[in-house]
């Protein structure tokens, strides 16, 4: 029987998996086809890019907050913009 699993929207069967197991007959590693191999690392690096810009929106909103906790003056949007393009 073969079964489907599903990694992000990719599906792969799991018969292309291969296991290595210890003289216990415990598995220890696992050979991935290297199409998958490269789907994984493709969209791997898709999340730490997606995981990076939300950690700095929430750094963002953290300075945010707290500059009205203090009555800090932030930089308003129009300054940002202006400088961003000079």
């Amino acid at each position: 029987m073969w079964k489907l699993y599903s990694f992000g929207k990719r599906l792969f069967m799991a018969h292309a998996l291969k296991y290595m197991i210890d003289e216990n007959g415990d598995k220890t590693s696992v050979l991935v086809p290297l199409k998958t191999w490269e789907k994984i690392n493709q969209d791997y690096s898709k999340l730490q890019n997606k995981l990076h810009v939300l950690m700095g929106i929430k750094e963002g909103i953290a300075e945010v907050r707290e500059a009205k906790k203090t009555g800090k003056n932030l930089q308003t949007l129009k300054d940002f913009l202006r400088e961003s393009n000079s």
